[in-house]
């Protein structure tokens, strides 16, 4: 969402803060709009606590400005029950999936939010070709939802997990992302681009970037990493070469918005700085 009105044309104002669960969400768009933060990122879930989504579903009102709003939960910071597996095949929790994914499309009407981050789900590497069926067709209905309803979904390259491990991510490489924007269509699927993930995979960010189209990009999510395993760092504490990302990015034509996810929010707010500076 933005935290401030008016048009962003800066790369400073274009760089957001994902606010993941560190906020209340109008806590989190006072702070933004107190920090000059145009672009917030929010998990209506939010930490462990009241349910957030009775506040919006029941019609409390939200204050600020709520043009633009990520409302999903990533799947690949929790592993409790409660985290939400889109290529889930398990009777009534499948039901479930498409309902948590319509529950957030209609919030994201109510709150004017601009888009949502979605994520293909995970599999058990044993059930790989069931787990993306379920995905791809789960991810289909969403789109054609949020098509009917005007709302925007952005599909989140997820990172690649160590060789041996037994549960991983779905749309983490080029093939799997191909294959989702391939079937999906719709206009209302877009990509939010996870350079940090890409950076995980052989064939890099500039590999994905070579292969994507960026014209469906809504999204840029920015941290740093050693390109070993999952990590979300500051800039400078791994080994992406952020000048280069920017001009490669902003090169293909890229104007849209970019949304650091690394920290804590001060550490955020100084890694602004640095990602300008990168970028100028």
């Amino acid at each position: 969402m933005t935290a401030a009105a008016g048009a962003t044309t800066t790369l400073r104002e274009r760089i957001g803060v994902d606010l993941g669960g560190r906020r209340p969400l109008e806590d989190g768009l006072a702070w933004a709009a107190a920090h000059g933060v145009h672009y917030v990122d929010a998990c209506l879930e939010g930490r462990p606590g009241p349910s957030q989504r009775a506040r919006y579903v029941d019609g409390r009102p939200c204050r600020g400005d709520t043009r633009h709003l990520r409302a999903a939960p990533n799947p690949a910071r929790s592993a409790s029950a409660s985290a939400v597996n889109v290529a889930e095949t398990s009777p009534l929790l499948a039901d479930a999936a498409d309902q948590y994914l319509r529950i957030y499309i209609e919030l994201a009407g109510r709150l004017s939010a601009g888009w949502i981050v979605v994520h293909g789900g995970y599999h058990f590497t044993g059930d790989y070709a069931a787990r993306r069926a379920a995905s791809l067709e789960r991810l289909q209905r969403a789109a054609a939802l949020a098509e009917r309803s005007g709302a925007q979904l952005l599909l989140e390259n997820l990172n690649r997990e160590p060789e041996h491990a037994e549960v991983r991510y779905l749309a983490h490489n080029l093939e799997e992302c191909h294959e989702y924007f391939g079937r999906i269509q719709s206009p209302s699927l877009g990509w939010a681009f996870t350079v940090n993930h890409a950076h995980l995979v052989p064939e890099g960010i500039h590999g994905f970037l070579d292969a994507m189209d960026l014209r469906r990009c809504g999204e840029v999510r920015l941290a740093d990493s050693h390109g070993r395993y999952e990590e979300h760092l500051r800039p400078g504490e791994g080994s992406i070469d952020f000048k280069r990302m920017f001009a490669r990015i902003e090169g293909g034509g890229y104007r849209g918005h970019y949304m650091m996810a690394f920290g804590t929010l001060d550490d955020m707010l100084k890694g602004r700085e640095a990602l300008v500076r990168s970028g100028s």
